[in-house]
């Protein structure tokens, strides 16, 4: 069983859960039953990318504006080995990159999808681009205005503000397979940053097993280990990434980051996700909560958090972070 600094120690978040559940006066305050009894952590995905384009340092810093605890930014490679902050290896979407003719014949097929990837430009490439709003439905009043920022630029502003990072590693197996392992570099910058040790305001997040695995022997950096839902539910599908029970993935991770779905069915019950993962120790950051989509039994946002709220988890990945913080705010208050 890995260490466990991101939230609490595995026993004390045991009994601190097993606290929460026993029946409460009800003119006490507000009891979370987060791993360490404290309100769970909103986590800006992607920045606060409802209301700015996704992974800029603009979109970073309006969440922390409005209160987060937390930036999540994504992290693919160029091809001269640095970490920068895109959701996608493809550039398409994300950026301005196909109306500039100097790229226009580095388009390739990648994956069954033709487009431009990020693993063939340098990064003084990278940082001729301008960010866009992938959203439909979403204001796009602010594209091509911001740059794509590295990883240490999203670390410096998380220092300068007093904020905790959660980056995901995408793709890091096709990534390796090209000659283009994230892991050195993504080790270097956590070390000379002091972030390699247990207590670190920062947790590393990944959807392939066997990245964080070989990640958990070089550093002690909280890690949390992302599952979508037939990963968690059903282990014959072959699905996107390789099934890891929750048992197996709590020897080499300290939280657990699943789809939404896997917590709440579709008639809006407990599935006793939640509980499962407290018992071995690991913290629960379910993704994603955005006001633009609508809830999958009906529910409006406020609703949605709040019974996510209510069930436990230690924090929640969301596009739009000052709803997020005012329905937690609310509840607190209650």
């Amino acid at each position: 069983m890995r260490k466990l600094g991101w939230t609490t120690a595995i026993t004390s978040g045991i009994l601190i859960g097993l606290a929460a559940c026993s029946p409460q006066p009800m003119d006490n305050p507000m009891q979370w039953q987060t791993l360490n009894g404290e309100a769970p952590l909103v986590i800006a995905h992607r920045g606060a990318s409802g209301l700015r384009p996704e992974h800029t340092l603009e979109g970073y810093a309006l969440a922390v504006a409005q209160g987060a605890d937390v930036i999540e930014p994504d992290l693919v490679m160029t091809s001269d080995g640095f970490l920068i902050v895109r959701h996608d290896r493809y550039l398409s979407t994300s950026t301005n990159i196909s109306d500039l003719p100097e790229f226009a014949g580095r388009r390739r097929v990648s994956d069954g999808r033709d487009d431009w990837w990020a693993e063939d430009l340098t990064l003084d490439e990278i940082q001729t681009l301008r960010a866009r709003q992938p959203f439909n439905g979403r204001s796009l009043e602010f594209d091509d205005q911001f740059s794509i920022p590295t990883f240490e630029d999203v670390l410096d502003l998380a220092a300068a503000h007093g904020v905790r990072t959660e980056p995901e590693v995408k793709s890091p197996g096709v990534l390796t397979a090209s000659g283009l392992d994230p892991m050195p570099e993504l080790i270097r910058i956590l070390r000379e940053r002091g972030l390699d040790h247990a207590e670190a305001p920062t947790a590393i997040q990944c959807f392939e097993p066997d990245f964080l695995a070989r990640l958990n022997e070089h550093i002690d950096t909280p890690l949390l280990m992302l599952v979508f839902s037939m990963q968690e539910l059903d282990p014959e599908v072959d699905f996107m990434t390789p099934t890891v029970s929750l048992h197996d993935l709590a020897t080499f991770a300290d939280g657990v980051g699943p789809d939404k779905a896997l917590l709440i069915d579709s008639d809006g019950h407990d599935t006793g996700f939640v509980s499962r993962a407290h018992a071995l120790g690991l913290s629960v950051h379910p993704w994603t909560f955005r006001d633009d989509q609508p809830v999958a039994d009906g529910a409006n946002i406020e609703d949605e958090l709040q019974r996510i709220y209510r069930l436990g988890v230690d924090g929640v990945f969301t596009d739009f972070p000052e709803t997020a913080i005012r329905v937690r705010d609310e509840m607190q208050a209650e």
